[in-house]
């Protein structure tokens, strides 16, 4: 599996990050070994993502555009909406957690099966 690095841009990322420089700038520690943190983080929040996460839902939009490089797509959704296909078969008296609607969504999705990072 491919271990991408598009989940750097997420808050935990972030964060990572800022705290890996800052650690760096003290001297605690080198630019390899954060460099090495990184390149762990990336292989476990794939793996974990992989393995963890099987909930399916349906979602709907306009196509504004696409494009497919590197064995990467990426989609651009206009007037995009999620819907959980399950809601109706549980408690429909429980409080729903709902995807708000948006005017513009961008996707980026790969296969880290057969994909190989650029």
């Amino acid at each position: 599996m491919a271990n991408y690095q598009l989940y750097r841009n997420t808050t935990l990322g972030v964060t990572l990050q800022d705290t890996l420089e800052e650690m760096i700038s003290q001297g605690a520690l080198t630019d390899q070994a954060a460099g090495k943190v990184l390149s762990e983080f990336d292989r476990s929040i794939n793996l974990a993502l992989d393995k963890r996460i099987n909930k399916k839902i349906q979602f709907s939009g306009k196509l504004s555009t696409y494009r497919f490089c590197d064995n990467v797509w990426t989609l651009v959704l206009k007037d995009f909406s999620v819907k959980d296909p399950n809601q109706s078969q549980h408690n429909t008296t429980a409080p729903t957690s709902q995807i708000p609607p948006a005017d513009k969504v961008k996707i980026v999705a790969c296969d880290g099966k057969s994909a190989t990072q650029a």
